[in-house]
């Protein structure tokens, strides 16, 4: 008998509180980077109502108009409507950042100090990081995060072409698939909710996600007579973004990640520059996984990386093909040694991590984009080579 499951997955919207802060987090990184590539940075952004507060610490030899960049992430991301309550002119916006701490400093730099063990370039912080592919999408991702991004992406899409005027910037979206004997069978259900003008019924809302959105961007062969559409349940969704929630950033970490279906180490990406490990080590996990899945050596794996803050090397590297693979995983995991190297400055060099490029990471996952460079496929010869 075929065994058969069903998983689950999400997305949200630009406009989602959540989002909303990850973009402003992300886009004062990318506005230090373009100035100081040494810069700091661990900026958070709480929004609620008409205000947004950001904090954090950052070290920087940037001159920055924090103002001027929040207000124009929020202006990007669509909230400029009269009746928007959160409007790019009209936040209140909060500053209490302050300078990065000597103690964490003195760990991360690469330089001698009092206690430190090396003088190379240490983690910053403690923790453990995950990255994952498999072959279900051609991007080497799970089926059903991909397709609640595809969801999302279409929405905002078409919302920022101005074709449909009803939409609104928050938005989420859910994808339930069937498997059997492990590979995606058919999509049980979609779920999309968008946040919309007070004007437009909820019939021309559903007939429009179904067959302009949903129709369009999943596979055809998938959607079947079964599919169930739950098209904004609750009937009503005029009051949205921070003015209906409060965001903060870092609270999509699985929507920013594999959807649920790899493990997740808990560590938050967005307003955080590449010395912090949770965000470059499980960027490299990504690259290490893809790779391995794009040489055959695997159908499906997951990398695991641990680290002491202030220490160069990690404490763990673990390999987890899930029986997929068609070698042992201990090979897989000898070939991963001598091909890349885990300290987090060679992580940083490996992977050109000191760009403004963190603002094309933010919305609809980090990983399964092309351009970005944990996502290059370039270390399949050398797995194949060095795995047999």
């Amino acid at each position: 008998m075929p065994k058969s499951y069903i998983f689950s997955s999400e997305s949200v919207g630009e406009g989602h509180p959540d989002k909303v802060c990850d973009t402003i987090s992300d886009a004062v990184l990318d506005a230090c980077l373009a100035q100081d590539r040494h810069s700091r940075v661990a900026c958070e952004t709480y929004a609620k109502s008409n205000m947004v507060i950001v904090g954090g610490e950052i070290t920087t030899k940037a001159k920055l108009n924090f103002e001027n960049i929040i207000r124009a992430a929020v202006r990007e991301i669509g909230y400029v409507h009269d009746d928007d309550v959160f409007h790019a002119d009209k936040i209140f916006i909060t500053n209490i950042i302050t300078a990065q701490s000597p103690d964490i400093a003195q760990g991360v730099d690469a330089r001698r100090a009092k206690g430190k063990k090396t003088a190379e370039q240490g983690a910053g912080d403690q923790g453990l990081m995950f990255g994952f592919a498999c072959d279900e999408t051609p991007e080497l991702m799970p089926a059903p995060v991909m397709y609640a991004h595809r969801l999302g992406r279409e929405l905002t899409r078409i919302r920022k072409s101005g074709k449909v005027k009803w939409l609104r910037p928050d938005a989420k979206s859910q994808v339930s698939v069937e498997y059997v004997d492990g590979k995606p069978a058919r999509i049980a259900a979609v779920v999309v909710s968008t946040q919309h003008a007070a004007d437009v019924d909820h019939g021309t809302i559903e007939k429009f996600v179904i067959e302009k959105v949903i129709r369009k961007v999943l596979p055809a062969n998938l959607l079947t007579k079964a599919t169930q559409y739950l098209i904004n349940p609750t009937g009503s969704f005029v009051v949205g973004g921070p003015q209906g929630d409060t965001g903060l950033t870092g609270r999509k970490i699985i929507v920013d990640t594999y959807g649920g279906t790899g493990r997740h180490g808990g560590g938050a990406f967005s307003g955080k520059d590449p010395s912090k490990v949770d965000r470059s080590a499980a960027y490299m996990g990504r690259y290490v996984a893809k790779n391995i899945v794009a040489a055959g050596l695997a159908s499906r794996c997951e990398v695991q990386f641990a680290y002491a803050i202030g220490h160069p090397d990690p404490v763990s590297v673990h390999i987890d093909t899930f029986g997929t693979g068609t070698v042992s995983d201990e090979k897989i995991l000898a070939a991963v040694g001598k091909i890349f190297s885990f300290k987090p400055a060679d992580i940083i060099k490996q992977l050109d991590l000191l760009r403004p490029i963190y603002s094309l990471t933010t919305n609809y996952g980090h990983f399964g984009k092309d351009g970005l460079p944990w996502e290059q496929t370039d270390k399949v010869a050398a797995l194949k080579k060095l795995a047999k």
